[in-house]
């Protein structure tokens, strides 16, 4: 969760000390104005994390040493976390959570998404992220980003990037009889959200949220974005194992979580019918906080896209601060979820075309509408001729 209020005093609190020209001094600082508490070199609270740096040298936002290991950065990656490099004219604030790093470049030979190791140095920072600078006035708009990725996804393409590693979801080969398969996902889509199976699929997802809605509403205030998700998901598409009770009874009596893994499919719940074969995202929009969160890979839409009868699609539950949830079942392909969706093809690891985040702002316009979706014909095409070309 981003608090801007609190963000933006920490930012005007470090710039009325510039030129203290002392990191420690102005880490005593913060520390005492902001309740930290300090663990090694990070200083953190609820709302965001914070490590400093000092450049004696120039007023340049660059560091001589190694800004902090990899081991740490995932210790705080679910809370902004921020970069102060102090100088003898200003100090200056950088975003370094996993989503805005380029890569590990101090001792990480070894470094796999099973061996966490590394450190990185101020020249693997991004100065700039989707063409915000890495400055202040766009943290909020930055982290809004990072919001929809796990720690996970961030990992995979570090170690891609900083070991040549080829990653694990390669490039989907599309050739000219695979792209006209792939096109007939356009009709496919629109004669399915006008069918009675279209209404089958919403009704049923509808009565699985109604069965654990409160159980929702506890979970939408989970601070780890990632397991927040996951969890959701859970609920709503277990068909009533011995986990999904033992969840519902944590939740329920503030118990810790048990463990679980959700497999990383396109969709999260698939449904058949005679002529479709149906892949449903689940996505939570709360209402109250600023996010944008990941949708999908490229090339997996792109592999399921050309087979035959499938259809994909996106249920979003969007949860207000007092808990209360509406529902849309929108196609992949509807033009209001087009205008939402944004190509992180820069992000995603080489060799491939990388992946789908929605813009959470103007997912909002979409629970304001009326139930059912609306397909473009000519945008749909022009959408997944654009995905081809990544």
């Amino acid at each position: 969760m981003y608090n801007s209020s609190v963000i933006n005093r920490l930012v005007t609190f470090i710039g009325a000390h510039n030129g203290i020209a002392d990191k420690d001094k102005l880490a005593e600082a913060v520390k005492k104005e902001f309740s930290l508490i300090q663990e090694g070199k990070i200083y953190y609270c609820d709302d965001f994390s914070i490590r400093f740096g000092w450049n004696g040298k120039n007023n340049r936002k660059r560091v001589a040493n190694t800004v902090l290991a990899l081991s740490k950065i995932k210790n705080y990656d679910h809370r902004p976390l921020i970069y102060c490099i102090v100088t003898r004219i200003e100090n200056h604030l950088l975003l370094i959570n996993t989503t805005f790093l380029k890569k590990v470049s101090h001792s990480s030979k070894t470094l796999r998404v099973d061996n966490i190791r590394g450190s990185i140095d101020c020249s693997d920072i991004m100065m700039e992220y989707n063409s915000l600078e890495n400055a202040p006035e766009n943290f909020e708009a930055m982290y809004a980003y990072h919001a929809g990725l796990s720690f996970q996804d961030n990992l995979e393409r570090l170690v891609e990037s900083t070991n040549d590693i080829v990653g694990r979801n390669p490039r989907f080969n599309v050739t000219e009889e695979i792209r006209e398969q792939i096109m007939e996902a356009v009709p496919r889509a629109r004669s399915f959200v006008t069918s009675p199976e279209y209404q089958d699929l919403k009704e049923d997802l509808d009565a699985r949220v109604s069965k654990v809605q409160g159980e929702i509403a506890i979970a939408a205030f989970i601070d780890n974005n990632n397991i927040r998700g996951r969890i959701i998901e859970y609920l709503i598409t277990d068909n009533g194992s011995d986990l999904k009770s033992r969840i519902i009874d944590a939740l329920n009596n503030k118990r810790p979580l048990p463990e679980f893994k959700t497999e990383d499919k396109l969709g999260d719940y698939s449904k058949e019918y005679p002529c479709y074969h149906t892949e449903t995202d689940i996505k939570t929009k709360f209402l109250f906080l600023d996010g944008n969160p990941k949708a999908y890979n490229i090339d997996k839409l792109l592999e399921f896209f050309a087979k035959q009868k499938t259809v994909y699609m996106i249920y979003l539950l969007g949860v207000d601060g007092d808990g209360h949830i509406i529902a849309r079942l929108c196609s992949s392909l509807d033009e209001r979820l087009l205008e939402a969706t944004y190509v992180q093809h820069h992000w995603a690891g080489r060799n491939t075309r990388g992946v789908i985040q929605f813009v959470g702002q103007k997912l909002k316009g979409i629970f304001d509408s009326p139930n059912g979706s609306t397909i473009d014909v000519e945008k749909a095409y022009e959408f997944i001729d654009l995905l081809i070309s990544k």
